[in-house]
């Protein structure tokens, strides 16, 4: 298991990456992701720009983006990231209904994606980008 960086023992360098994600989300420390990313410092650096940009402000809600984090979490099989993204989708606005039939979704992307891979089924014109 990897070791988690507590603010505490942080380098400058990684107290300026907590520092930026504890006022972007509003919250009082960050969560044992961006702890665990601390041990490689442009890791952490490189991660969290990456996802304050995507999941920033744009054409998807927020609540869109973190249902579509979250179903990818799911089907990679991401415990922390689901209970992560679960809440955040949760928070922004996300309701058990929402939950139910993304649920199924998931699990009906995955088993028709599954069947298509094993018989190798062509992909039809139509559907092929020009």
């Amino acid at each position: 298991m990897t070791k988690l960086m507590e603010y505490a023992e942080a380098t400058p360098e990684v107290r300026a990456v907590f520092d930026d994600i504890m006022r972007t989300r509003g919250v009082a420390d960050v969560n044992n992701f961006w702890k665990a990313l601390a041990a490689h410092p442009p890791t952490l650096a490189r991660t969290w720009e990456s996802l304050k940009a995507v999941m920033a402000p744009g054409a998807l809600d927020p609540a869109v983006k973190e249902m579509l984090y979250l179903a990818v979490s799911i089907t990679n099989g991401c415990s922390y990231c689901i209970a992560s993204h679960g809440a955040a989708a949760r928070k922004a606005g996300m309701t058990e209904e929402m939950w139910g039939e993304l649920m199924a979704v998931v699990g009906m992307a995955n088993e028709t994606n599954r069947l298509a891979f094993a018989l190798q089924v062509p992909v039809d014109p139509q559907f092929r980008t020009p």
